[in-house]
């Protein structure tokens, strides 16, 4: 389980309190996503590669 303070906001969070995108965690083995808007919901959890090519991809969508 990652701690409170693992977690922090994207740089493109909405205005406001900032709960308008995607909070991340770095961990050793993998890079870990979840809403900030609902943080005790589900969280996706990439190997570092993986989420690079994921962020990759989002960027280059029409």
């Amino acid at each position: 389980m990652l701690t409170p303070g693992a977690w922090r906001k994207s740089s493109f969070s909405g205005g406001g309190q900032g709960d308008a995108c995607v909070e991340v965690a770095h961990q050793h083995t993998h890079i870990a996503v979840r809403d900030s808007k609902a943080p005790t919901r589900a969280t996706l959890a990439l190997p570092p590669a993986t989420f690079a090519s994921f962020i990759n991809a989002l960027k280059h969508q029409s």
